[in-house]
């Protein structure tokens, strides 16, 4: 474990580098954006320029940004004058709570539609499982998401067709405008879960040690739940980890459509604006939201599987 906290440093620190980088590539200029209709003003223009150092070279712009960063100062957002911070932890709550439904829904359907089919494979159960892992990977978030609006919203009126209710204000409602979104997203992930969970299973099944537990006598699911299911799992845990990763950074389209103020709007929004304080602050804690769910893996996989603890 202490390996693997060792490697984040360097892992952050390169990473840090590239979001520096490529971002200069960014087409426009941040000074004629926030410069409005004084656009045409080179003095005020060479004055905006001075402020947000960027008359400075590209490597001291990156050394000053990352001294801090190392303080843990994300720097302010040229556009809306606030901490990056302090904009980052008003939309995580948003971005934990659809990414933690998303993926509650993609394990719920994912992981017993993978065992099923493993199961009863080559038969007509197996058959509708893959059917429907197949049709959620193919089907796009944005027509599923419009395809659910006009269905639940404008035809039954069940649900709310967008917008976002903080759980600390009305939980209901907040259920109720966000299970739409959190439902496209992990249906997806439900397929990509169902497919890996099959292999899985299929392969830990053909091994001799749940041959033995049938030969025993065992029932059919005890074998498959304590036997095969738990080293099955070893594959599927590094593929959560990796989801869930992918969920927390935020689903652009999904949040686009049903106007749900997380962290793929704000990276939208500061992207189109060249706000490059918010997009660095948000890369950088996505990619430390990645890095601490991949250590949480690795203990993941000590816990389901004794065996590794002696690696």
């Amino acid at each position: 474990m202490l390996r693997r906290l060792g490697q984040i440093i360097p892992t952050l620190l390169i990473l840090s580098v590239l979001i520096f980088a490529l971002q200069q590539l960014m087409p426009g200029d941040p000074a004629i954006i926030m410069a409005g209709e004084e656009r045409g003003d080179p003095q005020v223009l060479a004055e905006i320029r001075a402020e947000l150092m960027l008359d400075r070279p590209i490597w001291e712009q990156y050394a000053a940004w990352l001294w801090r960063l190392l303080h843990g100062d994300l720097g302010f957002s040229w556009r809306i004058r606030q901490p990056v911070g302090s904009l980052i932890l008003e939309k995580l709550p948003v971005t934990l709570q659809l990414g933690g439904m998303a993926f509650l829904i993609a394990i719920a359907i994912g992981i017993p539609a993978g065992i099923v089919s493993a199961a009863f494979r080559d038969r007509p159960a197996d058959w509708a499982a893959n059917a429907v892992a197949l049709a959620g990977i193919s089907t796009p978030n944005f027509w599923l998401g419009i395809m659910m609006i006009l269905l639940f919203s404008v035809e039954l009126g069940w649900l709310p067709p967008s917008g976002y209710v903080p759980l600390s204000q009305d939980w209901r409602q907040s259920l109720a405008t966000t299970i739409m979104p959190a439902f496209v997203l992990g249906t997806g992930i439900a397929g990509v879960f169902m497919r890996h969970t099959r292999a899985a299973m299929i392969g830990a099944l053909s091994q001799d040690y749940v041959r033995t537990a049938r030969a025993k006598g065992l029932p059919e699911r005890v074998v498959i739940g304590r036997h095969a299911l738990r080293n099955a799992l070893v594959p599927v845990v590094t593929l959560a980890t990796i989801e869930l990763g992918r969920l927390l950074a935020g689903a652009v389209l999904t949040e686009q459509i049903f106007s749900i103020p997380g962290f793929g709007k704000l990276i939208v929004d500061a992207v189109f604006n060249r706000d490059y304080p918010v997009v660095q602050g948000v890369v950088v804690v996505t990619a430390l939201i990645f890095v601490t769910l991949s250590l949480i893996g690795d203990l993941l996989y000590m816990a389901i599987n004794p065996r590794l603890r002696a690696a």
